[in-house]
């Protein structure tokens, strides 16, 4: 967490800080909140040391990439400068610049919106024992990393921090939100990962699942879509031709996202006590994995 000319901390997630302008008592109190994506990386719901270099630069700039592309559909980004006479003045603090968005506070839902296209992680994991996901029934005979007949809605309770999400079902966020919010969060969920899916398979890159967050707007209570978007840490981004070759199963669900840091935590620690520190190559690796996913979507 880094001290702002003019800012105000107030929150920090596992990833980002949140910051409100100097003067606002808290998110209540405010028109504008700065969001800071850190370099800190996050597996099994604890914080890792070290961080992966450049990744909260990389994962902005992917969400702004995304939240261009999705028209239509009401975010929460507001405008990052502003006129002063002739002069163009900038809204985010330098320091923060490429790892940072402005945006306006909502009444957040509680919510993880998650779309599955394919069936794996925890979803797998559940159909196993139940031939459905989050109450979803799914046909028999898929196997780990199969493409599902279509995209399902299979949402979570948000957790304090510290605590673990738990899956729910489409039943129990209506006794949460109620209907008509419920339905909307659902549909809404359904078509940013339907439209986001079909840009990415068009650059050879698998969304096989995804989680959104959603708040109400304060004035008009619109639904809005919030935090980040697609990105690599919210998403599970696959490689479409590996995918289509691979002989294995793990070897098709080559991935984009922080899956290494995964899978090297899960064969060295038991999963008590503080974890153990990344080694440099998995960092390495991790960070290459962020930039090509990048490259591959954005062509920069």
């Amino acid at each position: 967490m880094s001290e702002l000319a003019g800012w105000k901390h107030v929150y920090s997630g596992k990833v980002r800080d949140l910051y409100v302008p100097e003067g606002a008592d808290g998110l209540e109190d405010t028109d504008a909140v700065l969001v800071v994506a850190s370099d800190r990386v996050s597996a099994f719901d604890h914080v890792l040391e070290p961080g992966i270099p450049g990744k909260g630069e990389l994962l902005t700039t992917l969400s702004l990439w995304w939240f261009d592309r999705l028209h239509g559909v009401p975010n929460h980004l507001i405008p990052d400068h502003r006129l002063d006479g002739d002069r163009v003045v900038e809204r985010i603090p330098a320091d923060v610049s490429g790892r940072a968005m402005l945006v306006k506070p909502l009444d957040m839902f509680p919510i993880e919106c998650v779309v599955r296209g394919y069936l794996t992680g925890s979803g797998w994991a559940e159909y196993q024992q139940s031939q459905s996901v989050c109450g979803v029934p799914l046909p028999s005979g898929l196997t780990d990393g199969d493409r599902l007949p279509e995209p399902i809605y299979t949402p979570a309770w948000k957790a304090p921090l510290g605590e673990h999400d738990e899956n729910i079902s489409f039943e129990r966020t209506v006794e949460l939100v109620g209907p008509q919010i419920a339905e909307e969060l659902r549909r809404l969920s359904l078509e940013v990962y339907a439209r986001g899916a079909a840009i990415a398979e068009d650059r050879g890159v698998i969304i096989a699942d995804t989680k959104f967050e959603f708040g109400a707007d304060r004035t008009t209570g619109e639904i809005t879509l919030a935090d980040e978007v697609l990105t690599s840490d919210s998403s599970r981004y696959w490689d479409a031709r590996v995918f289509a070759t691979a002989s294995t199963a793990r070897e098709r669900m080559a991935s984009f996202d922080k899956q290494i840091v995964r899978d090297w935590l899960a064969a060295n620690w038991d999963k008590t006590g503080t974890p153990p520190h990344l080694p440099d190559e998995i960092v390495a690796r991790t960070a290459d994995r962020y930039r090509e996913l990048l490259r591959r979507l954005t062509g920069e």
